[in-house]
């Protein structure tokens, strides 16, 4: 398991916590500065960046991100170390607000359009001030997002950055075996296999898909698939002109053009 898979199970894993309250109101009380050595003050202030803290020294990957109750010390952090970025990357610390320090989470995936992230101290409406551990869907364009801090993983980034210098390979190395398509591959969904389509198509040269490589079968890999489909119009719906979904056939047929035997 790479190091963003664990940071990121590790987060996921307290989704449902809440803070504590008192007097009828949620008191910012929690158990993530009381277990971060140097954190300790920062009980019943917000946590958000906490959050972070604790969830990298318990995923054994502390000294890949800040260690602080502060969202712009964090960036500040991640700029000294020249791993800062506008674009989007699975296990970055996204940044919220004016300079970053009004509140954090951790991206788990991204697509053209939205960051997917496990965040702390926040609520169902997306506050910087919540009550506990969510999972949230935030605009990749929205004003209120700052920018990215990208850990040192060991196995690179898997980021939407053109050119970032570790950058995770997206066009893997193709499989010696073809496989048919699962049957929930469809437009608009999210399914495991529509990675591998993903890179799948960027190895055929019907990149590039931005946002790739994730879950998500949205508009960017749409857009590919209509060009494979273009450039091999057997495989493309009878009486169409625009074909964004890939059939068994299809991908059968790409496969072979990636490399597959």
């Amino acid at each position: 398991m790479g190091d963003a898979q664990k940071i990121i199970n590790t987060a996921k894993a307290e989704v449902g916590y809440h803070e504590g309250r008192s007097n009828g109101h949620w008191n910012n009380w929690q158990k993530y500065s009381p277990a971060v050595p140097g954190l300790e003050w920062s009980q019943n202030q917000a946590w958000c960046a906490t959050f972070i803290s604790w969830c990298a020294m318990k995923a054994g990957l502390a000294g890949l991100y800040p260690r602080t109750a502060s969202c712009a010390t964090g960036v500040a952090w991640f700029k000294a170390r020249n791993r800062f970025s506008e674009y989007p990357a699975v296990g970055a610390q996204v940044f919220f607000g004016p300079g970053g320090g009004s509140h954090t989470g951790l991206v788990y995936a991204f697509d053209g359009d939205f960051v997917y992230t496990v965040e702390g101290n926040t609520n169902g409406d997306g506050s910087a001030e919540g009550d506990g551990v969510y999972l949230k869907k935030r605009q990749r364009r929205s004003s209120y997002v700052y920018g990215y801090g990208y850990p040192a993983f060991a196995e690179g980034v898997d980021s939407a950055a053109p050119a970032w210098k570790d950058k995770k390979p997206t066009a893997a190395k193709p499989s010696t075996a073809i496989v048919s398509l699962a049957s929930g591959v469809k437009p608009g969904v999210r399914h495991p296999q529509v990675r591998e389509l993903q890179r799948l198509l960027i190895a055929a040269g019907y990149g590039p898909i931005r946002g790739a490589v994730t879950d998500y079968y949205g508009a960017n890999t749409q857009a590919a698939v209509n060009r494979f489909h273009l450039k091999n119009p057997q495989y493309m719906s009878r009486g169409t002109t625009y074909d964004p979904a890939i059939g068994n056939a299809g991908f059968i047929g790409l496969q072979k053009q990636a490399g597959r035997r």
